[in-house]
């Protein structure tokens, strides 16, 4: 079977060209190659999709294509450029396709307008939901969640795990009881292309059923083997100590603001599960998770809260 993964070079898009080459796929990668290198075993051609007629260095047809875009132009350009050579085509989408994240409905937003700033982070959503649109109705649809595990750079899960294994009193955000839903990368990989190998097509939220952020920093504890002591913060205290929800400085990730996001993880994911996605304890990734931030040097930057934030804002609480 011959693979091509427009992408291969960074997190999701090189767990499935990796696993698509351990599988015994003829595995192409196409990209510019800036945001690293792809998995070692498969063929790496430099394309530029900024431009019509970037993927012209890309030769032959194939079996499976898979696209982790976020432009319209680019998923645009591939399906006209790579017409009559492909066969399944499946796409990397985002549950962000979704207009109201304070209900857990099916309700999409608007595919983004010709003309639009696609970099804009503000029309990811409606990008994303416009890239789906160009892929068509034979594609298979990858609404995913929270990607985490290894190698994940965003550091909103590894965050959690690099503060626990720091030990001593670790500050969470809302309630125990307020659910999250997440993803391995390595769980939602195998699961795309078992889905693509069968020629499955529409719209799968590629993601766990939900759970409590109890059971999360407790599955995290498990694979780490630690007992942290952990001190519960209140939605009204973050917001007045200005501490931000999610991602980015001074925030606490795993954390967003209700009512305005009650549905934002709590998405029913039994269909995808029933077709065949495979979702490993919290305590798997986090362990392997804690490996590879230690074997690779990975310094959580991008999101949480530095220790000395934390330690204003558990004084603040004692």
């Amino acid at each position: 079977m011959r693979t091509l993964v427009l992408g291969g070079t960074k997190f999701l898009s090189r767990e499935i060209a990796r696993q698509a080459r351990d599988r015994g796929h003829e595995v192409v990668c196409a990209a510019r190659g800036l945001a690293g290198d792809p998995p070692p075993g498969v063929e790496f051609v430099r394309v530029d999709r900024s431009e019509d007629g970037g993927l012209t260095p890309v030769e032959g047809a194939f079996d499976l294509v898979v696209d982790v875009a976020r432009q319209p132009s680019q998923v645009r350009r591939a399906v006209a450029e790579l017409a009559g050579r492909a066969g399944h085509w499946t796409f990397v989408s985002s549950c962000s396709v979704y207009s109201d994240f304070g209900a857990a409905n099916q309700v999409m937003h608007e595919p983004l307008a010709a003309g639009a700033d696609e970099s804009d982070p503000e029309n990811y959503g409606p990008a994303k939901a416009a890239c789906e649109q160009i892929a068509g109705d034979g594609a298979l649809l990858v609404r995913a969640g929270l990607i985490v595990g290894p190698d994940d750079q965003s550091d909103r899960f590894t965050y959690w795990v690099d503060r626990l294994a720091r030990g001593g009193r670790v500050l969470a955000p809302g309630s125990p009881d307020e659910l999250v839903q997440l993803v391995d990368v390595r769980d939602l990989a195998a699961w795309t292309l078992d889905a693509a190998e069968e020629g499955l097509a529409g719209p799968y939220d590629a993601i766990s059923m939900p759970f409590s952020r109890g059971e999360l920093l407790a599955g995290i504890a498990e694979g780490l083997e630690v007992e942290p002591e952990l001190v519960w913060a209140g939605q009204e205290f973050l917001v007045e100590q200005k501490v931000e929800p999610w991602t980015g400085p001074r925030s606490l990730p795993m954390w967003l603001p209700l009512p305005e996001y009650a549905g934002f993880m709590t998405r029913d994911t039994s269909a995808t599960l029933a077709a065949g996605l495979h979702i490993r304890p919290v305590a798997d990734t986090a362990r392997d998770t804690l490996a590879w931030q230690r074997e690779s040097g990975h310094t959580v930057s991008r999101s949480g809260l530095t220790a000395a934030e934390e330690a204003e804002l558990l004084k603040l609480l004692s």
